[in-house]
């Protein structure tokens, strides 16, 4: 199974693309251990249309061309359930081990995700109730992937 964080915006060159991609590159190379493919990183361009709603839905679609079939969605949303790392560790193993063909986070745009992309989700994910930049929802995001493979694995960078 692949580990896939797709989302609407790109972040430009700076600390918060660096952070981001060495927490990626990190699950990455420790996922084949845990029985995983890879992971992979992937930004879409922002909607240009005018109105938030046909933005959300634009945008949406996209994101939905870039999730194969018989993966487990994971909507970020600030609405959603919060989890510790360990059951967000465990939902991905969980994931992997009934045969899911990828587990794709998915962050949406500066409007949030369309209703029906957020209702298609297995799960609906917060970092909190607070709302958070793009930036660090995308670095928080990489970071507890990189927790999640390194718990399967049985590493000690989880403290628990």
């Amino acid at each position: 199974m692949r580990v896939l964080l797709t989302t609407v915006g790109r972040l430009k060159a700076g600390p918060e693309r660096e952070i981001c991609a060495r927490y990626l590159e990190r699950a990455n190379l420790a996922s084949r251990s845990v029985g995983l493919t890879g992971v992979d990183f992937r930004e879409l361009d922002e909607s240009r249309a005018r109105r938030a709603e046909d933005r959300k839905t634009e945008e949406a679609r996209a994101l939905e061309q870039q999730i194969p079939s018989g993966a487990r969605i994971v909507a970020l949303d600030e609405r959603g359930k919060a989890l510790t790392s360990v059951a967000f560790a465990a939902d991905v193993g969980a994931a992997r081990d009934t045969g899911a063909s990828a587990y794709v986070m998915v962050i949406g745009g500066a409007d949030g995700l369309d209703p029906a992309l957020r209702a298609r989700a297995s799960l609906v994910l917060a970092f909190g109730a607070m709302t958070w930049p793009h930036q660090l929802v995308r670095i928080m995001a990489a970071e507890q992937i990189y927790r999640a493979v390194t718990i399967l694995a049985g590493h000690p960078y989880h403290r628990s």
